[in-house]
């Protein structure tokens, strides 16, 4: 099966780094898939939940913005903000989620509509 490269980092580190099947990115356009041989691209992204999709298992991360460049081999994302909304025990998913709900609502983008990024982000609960 083929996978594509994918790494998220923050100012204060990496959040994700791994092989992965699919990745989902809020782009200040609209969401927008990458595929393994995706084409080259350069792209802000906007308040959202990266959805991340590995041979096994679904992951994701909320982010309050940042910039994607996207090859056909990798997807590098560096982000201001993220939170990591799956892996590890329920009590730490729990705080995440309440951490992501903050991050994003501390967004102010009228073209983001902050009820359909916390319906995705509670659809992680």
């Amino acid at each position: 099966m083929d996978t594509i490269k994918l790494s998220i980092v923050t100012p204060t580190g990496s959040i994700f780094n791994g092989d992965v099947k699919t990745v989902t990115l809020p782009g200040k356009e609209g969401e927008f898939g990458v595929l393994p041989g995706h084409s080259s691209l350069v792209s802000t992204l906007s308040v959202g939940v990266i959805v991340i999709e590995k041979i096994d298992s679904t992951e994701a991360v909320a982010i309050n913005w940042g910039h994607v460049k996207v090859d056909e081999k990798s997807v590098d994302v560096l982000v201001d903000g993220a939170i990591a909304l799956t892996g590890g025990k329920d009590s730490e998913i729990s705080k995440n989620i309440e951490a992501a709900k903050e991050l994003v609502n501390s967004v102010k983008d009228s073209k983001v509509s902050m009820a359909a990024v916390e319906a995705k982000i509670n659809s992680f609960a």
